[in-house]
């Protein structure tokens, strides 16, 4: 789960400061140019601008790759659906293995694709990651004007997260407690995660609907205006960092042009 950063990392590191919602939009400013075009320079270009500001956010970069990892999954299951079916095997023929053959054309859009993951995906961990809920929820609410009730029922969402955690891990050891374990055998496995994970889920939705109906009789749904104890100020500042943004990633699309490599989605 991405939590955030402690106080003190956020108090040292200038872009970490800046307001929520100026983060938020500059990670979707940022990304969208880079699923634009199916090359693989722009969302490498992206990703090193991306890490090189990194600092600036008062995160590291090993605390990144702990919080990146189930990317690494991602592009691994990338790598396997384009060698095994995609549909440009263009280019030199490296692996020729009856069905399965590797050409550089396929080893090119699977770059392609492995390289805008990250690069669309880092964005949002390093704003969630460095932005305290709260503060991102008042933020929605007083700068991005997004309706109170959707933004007070994200963040209560986004507190209950963890408990899904501790909630799984008892599950499991009452079900241990009565005798239901698996042992080796795999389907046994499979079988006692997917009625776990049944159970998960109905523990889940009723305690969502119990905070619906609390959240419902505190006045969290009123019509009246709302008052904030934590006010949320767009400054200069914050507008600077989503026009560094725009201007960074038109930067990276731009010299996929001039190189010849750009590759467009559409068209």
């Amino acid at each position: 789960m991405i939590t955030p950063l402690a106080s003190d990392a956020r108090a040292t590191a200038p872009l970490a400061r800046r307001n929520p919602v100026a983060k938020l939009a500059a990670a979707l400013i940022f990304a969208l140019p880079l699923v634009s075009t199916l090359d693989p320079l722009t969302p490498a270009l992206g990703l090193a601008i991306e890490l090189a500001l990194l600092p600036l956010f008062g995160v590291r970069y090993g605390e990144l790759a702990r919080r990146a990892w189930p990317l690494l999954l991602a592009a691994g299951g990338i790598l396997v659906t384009m060698v095994l079916f995609a549909a440009d095997r263009t280019g030199t023929v490296l692996v020729d293995a009856g069905p399965i053959e590797i050409t550089t054309g396929v080893l090119l859009g699977a770059l392609g694709l492995v390289l805008r993951v990250f690069a669309v995906a880092l964005p949002g961990i390093i704003v969630f990651a460095t932005t305290d809920p709260t503060d991102l929820a008042d933020a929605l609410v007083q700068n991005a004007k997004a309706p109170p009730r959707f933004a007070i029922g994200a963040l209560a969402a986004f507190r209950l997260l963890p408990l899904l955690g501790l909630q799984w891990q008892a599950l499991t050891l009452a079900r241990r407690a009565r005798g239901l374990d698996a042992g080796r055998n795999p389907v046994a496995k499979l079988r006692l995660f997917a009625s776990t994970a049944f159970a998960l889920l109905v523990g889940a939705l009723r305690r969502g609907g119990r905070l619906a109906t609390a959240m419902d009789a505190r006045g969290f749904d009123a019509g009246t205006p709302r008052t904030y104890a934590r006010r949320q100020i767009f400054r200069p500042a914050d507008w600077t960092l989503v026009a560094g943004a725009a201007l960074l990633s038109a930067a990276a699309l731009a010299a996929s042009v001039v190189t010849g490599m750009f590759r467009p989605v559409i068209g």
